[in-house]
């Protein structure tokens, strides 16, 4: 019975040392020579201007929250399109697998006029 297990232990163990080896390496071998340039903050090239904690405005998080929201519900479509062929084949669910993602859509297009409508995809 543990040997079957034998290789997933082989390959966790594997895993580890590839991941851990690196790192461990570069401490050892690398210099450790710290200097203020090399601790300053990196800003695209240039000198940081602002405080790296300043207050960002909630219309970032609610387009992040917008699209995340919008991508997992399209990514719902691609299983029923994988199926559609099936569907349709199969007289008992031929309408019903239709007129369910249809309505699911529906939903899908009322959320998204609502937070048209609310403003919320609007960027000033």
């Amino acid at each position: 019975m543990l040997e079957s297990y034998f290789s997933i232990l082989v390959f966790m163990v594997v895993g580890t040392v590839v991941g851990c080896l690196p790192i461990i390496l570069g401490w050892f071998v690398a210099p450790h020579r710290p200097d203020a340039e090399k601790n300053s903050a990196y800003e695209c090239g240039f000198e940081p201007f602002e405080d790296a904690r300043q207050k960002f405005d909630v219309r970032y998080y609610l387009i992040a929250i917008l699209f995340i929201l919008f991508d997992l519900e399209i990514a719902f479509l691609f299983p029923w399109a994988t199926i559609f062929k099936e569907i349709v084949n199969t007289p008992e669910v031929k309408f019903f697998g239709f007129i369910e993602m249809l309505v699911f859509l529906a939903i899908l297009l009322v959320g998204y006029i609502y937070a048209w409508a609310k403003g919320a995809l609007d960027w000033e």
